[in-house]
């Protein structure tokens, strides 16, 4: 998907509907001109919801739909008849998409799965009958309960991309190579900084007709978690990704201190993202020889460690097992 149709974060202004006034009706039929009290209830305000739809991959259909109203319960009427209930609106949205305040910023609700259903304002209660109020001192009362008003406001929708892998590491490192390479995915690719500036996704195929699903995002700088660079627009697409795969060229100035600044940034954005399982690539590994491999190998913390080349093809099968094996662990 192109940059300008990848819309990861809208504005929407959202209004449940309200609730149907309840009925002050009094029961009139022949030979029974002094009935009691009859009123039905109000109906129900409608609701505004978000449903997840696993077809849709951006937020993009609501960028220039920005207004979303639930429709209005109908009045009770006599013979305890209820008023029907106001239309809910529902809003369809990528899995992986969370629904916050505009001006408070907490997090309302989200949704993970395809069809599946999450409010985000409740309609206004329907209001109640007179015949709710009749009793042995007032056996004929003339009021009944206006309908609660809905609830309106502006709310902000931010998708994260749900994916297996997030890659990790800084601009112009390979990764939108390596995805290409193992993959159909078609990224763009070239040899400067922030060419990735959109997620983009690909289906790792594996053994047995398995595969799993590989996300390659803007390159991280220093900085990044006080929303430099593309900040923020970056680190929350990688909160859903369960393995992450960090990638530092071989030929960087200093691997370890590269390693340290993505670690960095990670823990300053979020902590929990250092809980989650890390693999580190290092990159066009065709360009060194075994001593600067050696050398390497003693600059980073003992974890999982893998040498790749997307253009020679070096590595890539074991790496493709090591996360597969880290998926299912």
């Amino acid at each position: 998907m192109s940059a300008p149709n990848f819309v990861d974060y809208v504005k929407v202004f959202c209004r449940s509907g309200r609730g149907g006034p309840g009925s002050a009706h009094f029961r009139r039929e022949k030979f029974i001109p002094k009935g009691g009290p009859d009123g039905g209830d109000g109906g129900k305000g409608g609701d505004v919801v978000l449903r997840g739809n696993r077809n849709l991959w951006t937020l993009l259909h609501l960028k220039y739909q920005r207004h979303h109203f639930a429709g209005n319960g109908e009045p009770g009427g006599g013979s305890g008849k209820s008023g029907a209930y106001g239309s809910n609106v529902v809003i369809e949205v990528p899995p992986g998409t969370v629904a916050r305040g505009a001006e408070s910023g907490e997090v309302i609700c989200e949704v993970t799965g395809h069809g599946e259903e999450v409010t985000l304002i409740h309609g206004g209660r329907g209001g109640l009958g007179n015949v709710h109020f009749k009793s042995s001192v007032n056996q004929a009362p003339r009021y009944a309960q206006p309908g609660e008003s809905g609830a309106e406001g502006w709310y902000i929708l931010e998708l994260k991309i749900l994916a297996d892998v997030g890659l990790v590491g800084f601009p112009n490192v390979g990764k939108s190579t390596l995805l290409s390479v193992l993959s159909a995915a078609r990224p763009k690719i070239a040899d400067y900084p922030f060419t990735t500036l959109t997620p983009n996704i690909g289906i790792v195929s594996y053994h047995d007709h398995r595969s799993f699903v590989m996300a390659d995002i803007p390159g991280i700088i220093e900085g990044a978690h006080q929303g430099k660079g593309l900040g923020h627009r970056f680190l929350r697409h990688i909160e859903r990704n369960p393995v992450l795969l960090f990638m530092i060229p071989v030929d960087s100035n200093d691997i370890a201190a590269d390693y340290n600044i993505l670690t960095k940034e990670l823990e300053l954005y979020n902590r929990e993202l250092l809980d989650k399982p890390r693999i580190v690539a290092v990159t066009k590994s065709d360009l060194a020889d075994e001593e600067i491999i050696e050398m390497v190998r003693g600059e980073l913390p003992d974890m999982p460690l893998l040498f790749i080349s997307s253009v020679t093809g070096s590595g890539l099968k074991e790496l493709k097992d090591m996360l597969w094996q880290t998926l299912n662990r």
